[in-house]
């Protein structure tokens, strides 16, 4: 039997299998006017195709909590009442295919305001002042202004009320984005924090800020939905590589991932990197995955492992090893929407068709002189 296709329960929510899809940024929100921050129909089609090619879990792409804190202006955001009456449309569609509908918060910090990856020739990308834990930049991008006492508690707030209303937009699983170099990330690596107040110097307290938003997060978030938290285990930097520049290393994050699970977390998603643009990192199938396992058996949480997980025999594999608990599928499923079906099919496990689709997977011809037989005739007669 599978183990990638048996189902697991987080507190109230039981998801009926551990291949999942991975929050992926589609720079595809409404960009100004009224309806800014919204999403759209690419929306509908990018999350409701994974659903019917059954994913057990969609995590909605990094959304953002204050506008300032967007990538660019074409990001999701949850910052007012009207983004997320239209995610609601998107979670009514995901739940109707048996499919848990997630969502991921985020403030890009020193990271917002680069703008989509392509150029747009119709319209010219806006960019806006950023803020961070210090006055330091990534790589080339403008020094953040670094934030006061009264802006981080605002921020805080921020996430909460987020929390609120992805609630009230019909999500099942919230996470927050600790990883890759955004906001919660900067206070929590020494490369980005430079600090010399309670948010700043030591381990305990750069990991205040994360701590703060977690525990005001969990307090809006409705206590039998699940919240997880995205942690880069590692910047690849001082600690854990040869680099000598100070980084955010393994043994950081099993210690925050202890405390993660006394605030109620249920589960760490574990990626690495984006602290700085050029870390050496040694890109392969499955290499963050030891990372995933370092937290579950360490800290004894549980974790979701993620990054180049490209074949269903891989991702079986770190199940049934008890590497982690379920995996997040990313650019396998923008390459085959359906990869999730077809690797239950590898696998031995069946995963159900919707309705409308069904009749592609039958294994016999359609009963003589019933509708669906008919029709098949009358096609046959038209197409001669």
């Amino acid at each position: 039997m599978s183990q990638l296709f048996t189902p697991i329960t987080l507190r109230e929510v039981t998801f009926a299998h551990r291949a999942w899809m991975s929050p992926m940024m589609q720079f595809a929100a409404v960009p100004d006017g009224p309806e800014v921050g919204t999403a759209t129909d690419w929306h509908l089609q990018h999350l409701g195709s994974r659903a019917v090619a059954g994913a057990a879990l969609i995590m909605v792409e990094a959304t953002a909590v204050t506008p300032d804190g967007r990538s660019s202006d074409y990001d999701l955001g949850l910052w007012n009442d009207r983004q997320a009456q239209v995610l609601r449309r998107h979670t009514d569609f995901l739940r109707a295919q048996a499919t848990v509908p997630g969502i991921q918060l985020v403030h890009a910090g020193r990271k917002a305001a680069t703008g989509r990856p392509w150029s747009d020739p119709c319209r010219e990308q806006r960019t806006w002042p950023t803020v961070g834990p210090s006055a330091v930049p990534f790589g080339r991008l403008p020094a953040p202004t670094e934030m006061s006492i009264a802006e981080i508690d605002a921020v805080v707030d921020d996430f909460a009320a987020a929390a609120r209303r992805a609630a009230a937009a019909g999500f099942q699983v919230l996470e927050l984005h600790g990883a890759h170099g955004y906001l919660i990330h900067q206070f929590l690596s020494p490369q980005s924090n430079t600090r010399t107040d309670r948010y700043g110097g030591s381990f305990d307290n750069r990991i205040r800020f994360a701590l703060q938003v977690v525990a005001a997060v969990r307090r809006a978030w409705p206590a039998q939905l699940p919240l997880f938290v995205r942690v880069s285990a590692t910047d690849w930097l001082g600690g854990d590589t040869e680099d000598a520049r100070p980084g955010w290393t393994v043994e950081e994050s099993i210690a925050l991932a202890r405390h993660l699970d006394r605030l109620g977390v249920d589960l760490v998603d574990v990626s690495s990197g984006g602290s700085v643009p050029d870390a050496a990192i040694p890109v392969r199938p499955g290499y963050q995955v030891p990372f995933a396992a370092r937290l579950r058996d360490e800290a004894g949480v549980r974790t979701s492992a993620v990054g180049m997980i490209v074949s269903p025999e891989q991702a079986e594999q770190v199940i049934a090893q008890g590497q982690a608990d379920a995996v997040f599928l990313g650019r396998a499923l923008l390459r085959d929407p359906a990869w999730i079906r077809q690797a239950a099919d590898r696998l031995g496990a069946r995963l159900p068709h919707p309705p409308q689709y069904e009749r592609a997977f039958r294994s016999t011809a359609p009963a003589a002189g019933s509708r669906e037989d008919r029709g098949r005739q009358l096609t046959e007669v038209r197409t001669v």
